[in-house]
C-alpha cells in the first residue's frame, strides 16, 4: 500500500510538473512574447472597432459558433503542429504554430468583445469558470511558484548579460566592433566600385 501512495505522488508530481511547464511555456514565452503584442496591436486597430460593432449586433448563437470555430481551430492547428514536430517536420510545425498565433490574438479579442454574450449560456459560463479555477489551481502549486522565480531569476541574468554585450559592443565613439563594421563596409564600397569600373 505504501509503495502504490509513492507511485501515485510520483505520478501526480510528473503531471503537475508537465502541466506547469506547458502553462509557462504558452504564458511566459508565446503569450507574453509574441501573441500578446500581436492581440494588442489587432485590438488597436480601426478595423476591428467597426468588426467590434457588428458583433455587437449579431445574435448570441452567431457569436457563439464563430468564437468556437475559430477557438478549435487554433487548437486543432496547435495539435497538428505538435503531431508535426514530433514526426520530424519541425520547420513545417514551426511554421503552421506562428500562423495560429494572430488567430489566436484574434480569437482572445473576440472573447473579450463578445464575453457577456458567451456567459449567457449556462454552460459555458459553467466551463469558464472551471478552467479559470484550474488555471488559479495550477499558479497556486509550489512548483509552479518556483519555476516562476526560476524564470523571473534567469530573465533578469539575460537582461544583464545583454545590457553588457550591448555597452561592450556599442558604447563610445572608438568601440572596436563598429569600427570593424564600418572598416567591412568601406571594404565592400570599394569592391563594388572597382568591379564597375
Amino acid at each position: 500500500m505504501e509503495l502504490l501512495k509513492k507511485i501515485a505522488q510520483r505520478l501526480l508530481l510528473m503531471v503537475q510538473f508537465t502541466l506547469v511547464f506547458l502553462f509557462i511555456l504558452f504564458e511566459e514565452i508565446i503569450w507574453e512574447g509574441i501573441a500578446e503584442p500581436i492581440y494588442e496591436r489587432v485590438a488597436q486597430l480601426h478595423l476591428l472597432q467597426k468588426i467590434e460593432a457588428g458583433i455587437n449586433l449579431l445574435p448570441r448563437a452567431v457569436v457563439l459558433v464563430l468564437f468556437l470555430a475559430l477557438l478549435f481551430s487554433v487548437e486543432g492547428a496547435g495539435l497538428f503542429a505538435g503531431f508535426l514536430f514530433v514526426q520530424g517536420y519541425i520547420l513545417l510545425g514551426l511554421l503552421l504554430y506562428i500562423t495560429k498565433i494572430p488567430i489566436a490574438a484574434f480569437t482572445f479579442w473576440l472573447f473579450k468583445v463578445s464575453r457577456v454574450k458567451l456567459l449567457s449560456y449556462p454552460w459555458f459560463a459553467w466551463l469558464y469558470e472551471k478552467l479559470m479555477a484550474g488555471i488559479a489551481w495550477l499558479k497556486d502549486q509550489e512548483i509552479y511558484q518556483e519555476s516562476m522565480a526560476l524564470l523571473g531569476s534567469l530573465k533578469l541574468q539575460v537582461k544583464e548579460l545583454l545590457k553588457k554585450v550591448k555597452k561592450r559592443l556599442f558604447s563610445g565613439e572608438e568601440n572596436r566592433f563598429l569600427r570593424e563594421m564600418k572598416a567591412f563596409y568601406n571594404y565592400l564600397k570599394k569592391f563594388k566600385n572597382r568591379k564597375k569600373k
